[in-house]
């Protein structure tokens, strides 16, 4: 793990930071051909170089939530899209024991995607989907 990832979830406050690096286990035990980077200050996971989600934590909850970037094309009643044009968030309760089966599906679908999607979505096809 490079200094940058390190330095994101020690400057978490503990119960965060905790959440986190669970999440980070998860979701790189997952998939072999998942890898996590530090990009545009955060930590990245990738599913065979291509972006796959990202670790943030929400404004207004509190909360630390997994983006999926492709949320757009995945259904789950535990997303939120908000006002995001293509991601998606799963908050996550950073009090409450991790639901790990709501992951592995979610990170499924979104494999998935970056398995069969075309290239690029074009603007047409983001205004079908939502």
């Amino acid at each position: 793990m490079n200094s940058e990832l390190d330095n994101f979830y020690l400057k978490q406050e503990p119960s965060i930071r905790d959440c986190l690096l669970a999440l980070k286990t998860i979701i790189l035990n997952y998939d072999e051909q998942i890898s996590a980077e530090f990009k545009y200050k955060l930590p990245f996971f990738y599913y065979n170089g291509k972006p796959l989600c990202y670790f943030w934590k929400h404004k207004i909850y509190k909360q630390p939530y997994i983006g999926f970037v492709d949320g757009i094309l995945m259904e789950h009643p535990s997303l939120l899209r908000e006002k995001r044009a293509r991601m998606k968030i799963l908050l996550i309760n950073q009090e409450m024991d991790i639901q790990i089966d709501i992951i592995h599906s979610l990170l499924a679908q979104a494999i998935n995607f970056q398995i069969t999607k075309p290239k690029k979505l074009n603007a047409s096809d983001r205004l079908e989907l939502g």
